[in-house]
């Protein structure tokens, strides 16, 4: 006989949601504080129920979710879709960062001059006085 759920806790239930691979990861997702309930900070132990708002971030994106349904179990991913529902804010907010870091110019487009070539430091070598007649680069004589 299939147990109905009224509560469950956090950490099972961001698992099952497949919001993180496994439990461990959940967990300490919301000991860095990066998971909050209704408003709330979260902590593993802390259960959720229907219609609560949970706030989380992946990476660099932020979502906001609405709790639909609970699971002991995690499923495929079609079912674990429709244990939330996730706002039209955070949907607009992620597509809208989503563009703004496809715009975002290439950092490594930013350094002008890289690495010297061997040719560029023999160059800057002479320029400075090169080593003369020393042989190695120590400063006995």
């Amino acid at each position: 006989m299939a147990e109905i759920l009224n509560r469950q806790r956090i950490d099972k239930w961001l698992w099952a949601a497949r919001f993180f691979k496994t439990r461990a990861l959940a967990v300490e997702q919301l000991d860095n504080g990066r998971v909050r309930i209704n408003a709330l900070e979260a902590k593993p132990a802390r259960e959720v129920k229907l219609g609560d708002e949970v706030r989380l971030r992946q990476g660099r994106d932020e979502r906001t979710v609405i709790v639909k349904g609970l699971s002991n179990q995690r499923g495929p991913a079609t079912v674990a879709q429709q244990l939330y529902e996730e706002t039209a804010e955070s949907l607009a907010a992620r597509a809208a960062a989503a563009v703004q870091r496809r715009l975002a110019p290439e950092p490594s487009h930013t350094i002008v001059q890289g690495r010297p070539t061997k040719r560029d430091r023999r160059a800057l070598d002479q320029q400075r006085g090169g080593w003369g007649d020393r042989w190695s680069a120590s400063l006995d004589d």
